[in-house]
């Protein structure tokens, strides 16, 4: 019997070059982070997340790499994302969405500097958090 691999699919996404590749993500994602920390409008979402924030930082710093048409470091450790399920047991609803977001918007205009790469990533992220809100 063989084992079965699962099939990577690399992502012709051209976010990652653009946005700064490794470095930049992981410094949006600490940003991101420290946003929900700091502002009182996100004390519920990081209420959700364990005091230790390293393991969730580093599964979306991998998320994001992949999503952005980097490596799939997301797949390659954890398997295809599955944000829906992921995220359900934590009932997020359109609060949560909007803090999140708030998080990211503030950290991608402080880390982003090209308006239209920013627009863009705004655009998409919030694609994303509208369909983790509505699972």
């Amino acid at each position: 019997m063989y084992a079965v691999t699962p099939k990577i699919v690399v992502n012709a996404n051209p976010h990652y070059k653009k946005l700064g590749g490794e470095a930049a993500v992981r410094s949006l994602v600490d940003r991101f982070y420290a946003l929900m920390c700091e502002l009182p409008e996100a004390a519920e979402i990081r209420a959700m997340h364990p005091e230790d924030l390293t393991q969730a930082k580093e599964h979306l710093f991998m998320f994001l790499c992949g999503w952005l048409g980097g490596p799939p470091l997301y797949a390659r450790h954890r398997g295809p994302p599955r944000l829906g399920r992921a995220h359900a047991s934590f009932g997020v609803d359109a609060a949560d969405r909007d803090a999140w977001m708030l998080c990211m918007t503030r950290a991608l205009e402080e880390q982003v500097a090209d308006a239209e790469l920013r627009s863009q990533l705004v655009a998409a992220f919030e694609k994303v958090a509208d369909a983790i809100a509505r699972h």
